[in-house]
């Protein structure tokens, strides 16, 4: 029987910073020119004025403090409030091939390998910069692999959704190794206007590394127990931007072509969801909350992910139990939690028990349970 290890990843992390005082600058900057604007409609009850943001706000809302993105001078222009981001020639490498080949390769690194031992990959994350030639397709070919690629989106839950393919691919006798990526542009897709959400995302790409058992060294890297998904669908999650958005003009550039949530209904409904996820999953492959050394969840929201790891637990987690990369990176959607994995991965020892689970849009739950080799 062929085992599949999880034996190297990778992350690429955009040089720009966006820090939540300069985000809340930017965004008030955007309200006062609104209002001001509008002032005769306010005034005459016709217009609700725009409420400005802080930063205490944020991280009391969030946990996060800062942000990494592609660009930022877009996103903090009031006038524009929206990352610049050139197109390429056709000829040139995308945006999302550049981030993803610079994870890939770190991913080898670590794991003592070469493209010449992978057979596959898989672009897995929640936006995709075009609809074809995959991009999947494209970083196979900057990579120099030679097998399949395809693109996946399970929204924020991508990233385990796609390890779950990568370990039937290798398990089933399809591929000796498969790269799984998720270059994440949050900021694209982000209403930068929308006080309730305009500090949410920011940008990341994580490469993880799936392989068989028998090509690894005693000792290395992760072995995957088991994976489980969930969906349940919902609306209060939702990216309207598509292909036909065309065929009826009255949509285009309304707010639900950019991401929008019902905050507090995601809290409510997801989160009994994950730990029940969680708790299943962990008592089908004869395992106990309590034998867990670590949890590395979907990176969205602090007091989420401590209300989840208190049900999953039943009490609170340690910081060194539930890792937490929100505060730098903010929610990079399907890259969260394989961030926080690989951040917070190599203290452990042979035979701690993790679980890598990512939870989002759809509604879409994914659980990787992971011991260490």
């Amino acid at each position: 029987m062929i085992k599949a290890v999880i034996s190297g990843t990778g992350l690429y992390t955009p040089p720009a910073i966006i820090e939540n005082d300069q985000l809340v600058e930017a965004f008030n900057q955007y309200v006062e020119l609104h209002n001001n604007e509008h002032a005769e409609e306010i005034a005459r009850g016709e217009l609700t004025a725009l409420q400005p943001s802080s930063s205490a706000f944020i991280e009391k809302a969030s946990g996060i403090k800062r942000r990494h993105v592609i660009d930022r001078d877009g996103i903090l222009d009031p006038t524009r409030m929206a990352p610049y981001i050139p197109e390429r020639d056709n000829e040139a490498p995308s945006v999302q091939c550049d981030m993803a080949v610079v994870a890939c390769k770190e991913a080898l690194a670590q794991a003592g390998k070469t493209a010449a031992d992978v057979d596959a990959v898989i672009v897995a994350c929640s936006n995709l910069q075009r609809a074809y030639p995959a991009v999947s397709i494209e970083v196979q070919e900057a990579m120099g692999i030679d097998g399949f690629a395809y693109d996946m989106n399970v929204a924020c839950s991508s990233a385990t959704f796609g390890l779950q393919a990568a370990v039937n691919s290798v398990e089933n006798g399809a591929a000796r190794a498969v790269l799984v990526v998720s270059p994440e542009i949050c900021s694209g897709h982000l209403n930068f206007r929308d006080r309730d959400s305009h500090f949410i995302f920011g940008d990341a790409c994580t490469a993880i590394l799936v392989e068989r058992e028998q090509d690894t060294k005693p000792g290395q890297g992760f072995e995957i127990l088991g994976t489980r998904l969930k969906t349940k669908f919902s609306n209060n999650i939702r990216n309207n931007f598509g292909f036909l958005n065309r065929a009826d003009e009255a949509g285009i550039g309304a707010p639900d072509k950019l991401f929008i949530q019902q905050g507090r209904k995601v809290f409510k409904e997801v989160s009994p969801l994950v730990a029940e996820t969680i708790q299943s999953h962990l008592e089908s492959l004869g395992l106990a909350p309590d034998n867990l050394t670590r949890m590395w969840l979907h990176q969205a929201n602090l007091n989420m992910n401590q209300l989840i790891a208190r049900k999953v637990l039943g009490r609170d987690a340690t910081v060194e139990e539930a890792p937490v990369i929100l505060d730098e990176y903010a929610n990079t959607s399907s890259a969260g939690s394989i961030i926080a994995f690989h951040m917070h991965k190599d203290d452990l020892k042979t035979g701690d028990l993790g679980v890598i689970c990512s939870f989002g849009a759809g509604y879409s739950i994914g659980s990787v349970i992971v011991r260490h080799r």
